[in-house]
């Protein structure tokens, strides 16, 4: 995993190679909506930001049009002040990230939505704990069911997961576990993030995307 700042955007998408995937942390206001994203899959398709053309699907999340789609798949994820992007070729990459902050109905929510394996781990960590580590189970799920294209109305309790030490999807409904892949990104102390897809594994590059002047 690599971490770096302010580089040569389009030398690293010509880099980007079915072995791996990009991810793009960056700065994030609403009244930008779609803009940042639109712009950087620009950067990986080779045309300005307002030639790329996206388009929700059945669920609502959004897609390159025809023929772009073809040839790159992506989807983004951003809580108050951040944003992050995945970018790949050949598989459909699930990301969510989240910005840790007090939540004190975090338990009431994991015992209506998670499964219950996921939620008798968090009764047994200290309550200093059990914050961040709710946050380690929702992004994981929730980067798992936009890998599967459904989001949260696929249900967050026909998944199971374990989110530490590392990730690891146990069991998800209708599907092979073991055919799928859950990395946690390390963004230090403020946000939490996961990105997740299904297919082999693959190495994951982490660049912070410069604000612009």
């Amino acid at each position: 995993m690599r971490t770096s700042l302010g580089h040569d955007v389009a030398g690293i998408a010509a880099g980007l190679g079915k072995d791996s995937i990009h991810l793009w942390l960056l700065d994030y206001r609403r009244e930008q909506q779609r803009e940042p994203l639109r712009a950087l899959l620009g950067v990986y398709l080779g045309l300005p930001a307002d030639a790329v053309v996206l388009i929700d699907d059945e669920h609502g999340r959004p897609e390159l049009a025809a023929p772009w789609n073809q040839f790159l798949q992506f989807n983004w994820s951003h809580s108050v002040d951040k944003a992050i992007i995945a970018v790949a070729h050949g598989v459909t990459p699930g990301i969510d990230i989240e910005r840790i902050r007090p939540r004190p109905r975090a338990m009431l929510l994991a015992e209506r939505f998670f499964h219950h394996d996921e939620t008798a781990a968090l009764r047994a960590l200290d309550s200093t704990q059990q914050e961040r580590a709710f946050l380690e189970i929702w992004t994981c799920k929730e980067a798992v069911l936009k890998a599967v294209g459904r989001g949260i109305a696929f249900g967050l309790d026909r998944l199971c997961l374990l989110a530490t030490p590392t990730a690891r999807l146990l069991w998800i409904d209708g599907d092979d576990a073991s055919q799928w892949q859950l990395r946690r990104i390390d963004l230090g102390p403020d946000h939490v993030a996961s990105v997740a897809w299904r297919g082999s594994s693959r190495s994951i590059d982490v660049w912070t995307l410069a604000a612009s002047a």
